[in-house]
């Protein structure tokens, strides 16, 4: 069977099991195939957590991996492909978990990353690669499997469901009634995470010079749990609310469907809100916005990647390996707090500037 198809295919089976912001990356490429064949099946083998927040989108068959099983994992995922054949695979992760997953797939297209791309020895569970391009964001990279089966376009499309349940929960939480900024200070990995200071300070600002209430966000780790509250008590501010561990995925959708701005580090939520169209301030030191920034806020984002790679590698960006991080101690604190809060400024300045507007022309 070759590619691309000359006609849509009956079924495909997409793996990508993780992490939230590469779901959040992933989901447009699956709208696109969606726009472009919908009577194509689709089936998706996804986590656990992730599946939380994509749960209830329509056609799309959700087969949930849950690692913390262990090899009964591996054995639902069998279970539930067991005598089935699919049209293709899109194997959408770079990882040896998801490859050794891969091989429950009964497919004679195996379609995976090019070959420079294709780390943890993808490259040997897959039969098809898609287009070698360097330098990409990750979601114009992901983008590469739907362009591979034939499909030009772009959907920049979300649609991730909330419940009624969960949106009335998340108003009660945090009043949309109010304009309202959301922190989510935390990273997967504590190097990523910005100053305790800056944060409080920068949550102060909004109080004080903008009218916002202010709402930090997160899971419920003890390491969460302890940075959330090291900010709420250095802000010392009566419009600082912390909700880190108090929603789930759904409600911190919602949550950050109605903010006004989120300010976070390379994170989870961070894409989360681009689903939503929440202007993002990336705080980025240690990561590459161009390839893991908010795809819809880049002019929002703080960049001091540039100068933090020159000093540890001592050379530029271009001429070092894309993607590679910078994980020394302290380096998220080339960020200051003026640069954030003249940040703010501008977004909330381009919001109002926009409302107008709009008023103007309806």
């Amino acid at each position: 069977m070759p590619l691309p198809f000359t006609s849509p295919p009956a079924s495909l089976c997409i793996l990508r099991l993780s992490a939230i912001g590469d779901i959040c990356h992933t989901l447009p490429v699956v709208r696109t195939i969606q726009q472009a064949w919908p009577q194509t099946r689709l089936t998706w083998i996804i986590g656990k957590t992730e599946y939380a927040l994509l749960q209830g989108i329509p056609d799309i068959e959700f087969i949930v991996f849950d690692k913390a099983r262990g090899l009964a994992a591996y054995r639902d995922v069998h279970r539930q492909l067991n005598g089935r054949r699919f049209d293709a695979l899109l194997h959408m992760q770079i990882a040896l978990r998801a490859s050794l997953l891969s091989r429950l797939v009964n497919a004679p297209i195996r379609l995976g990353f090019d070959r420079a791309r294709a780390r943890d020895l993808q490259w040997l569970f897959t039969n098809r690669r898609i287009e070698a391009r360097a330098h990409q964001h990750v979601m114009d990279g992901l983008f590469g499997f739907s362009q591979a089966l034939g499909i030009k376009d772009k959907q920049l499309r979300w649609d991730i469901p909330i419940p009624a349940a969960d949106r009335q929960k998340a108003e009660q939480l945090a009043d949309p009634a109010r304009p309202y900024l959301v922190i989510s200070p935390s990273a997967s990995s504590a190097y990523r995470n910005w100053q305790v200071d800056g944060y409080a300070q920068v949550a102060e600002y909004a109080a004080r010079e903008h009218g916002l209430q202010v709402y930090l966000t997160g899971g419920n780790s003890a390491a969460e749990q302890q940075l959330a509250a090291a900010i709420e008590e250095k802000a010392d501010n009566a419009n600082l609310t912390n909700l880190v561990g108090k929603t789930s995925l759904k409600q911190l959708l919602a949550v950050l469907e109605n903010a006004t701005a989120l300010i976070s580090p390379d994170s989870g939520p961070a894409h989360m809100a681009t689903t939503v169209d929440t202007p993002v301030i990336g705080l980025y030191a240690c990561a590459n916005p161009d390839r893991t920034g908010p795809y819809l806020s880049r002019q929002w984002t703080i960049n001091h990647y540039p100068d933090a790679v020159l000093d540890k590698f001592h050379k530029p960006v271009s001429e070092l390996p894309w993607g590679i991080r910078v994980r020394d101690p302290g380096t998220m604190d080339r960020i200051t707090v003026e640069e954030v809060e003249l940040t703010l400024d501008r977004l909330l300045d381009s919001h109002k500037r926009n409302t107008a507007d709009k008023d103007n022309n309806t």
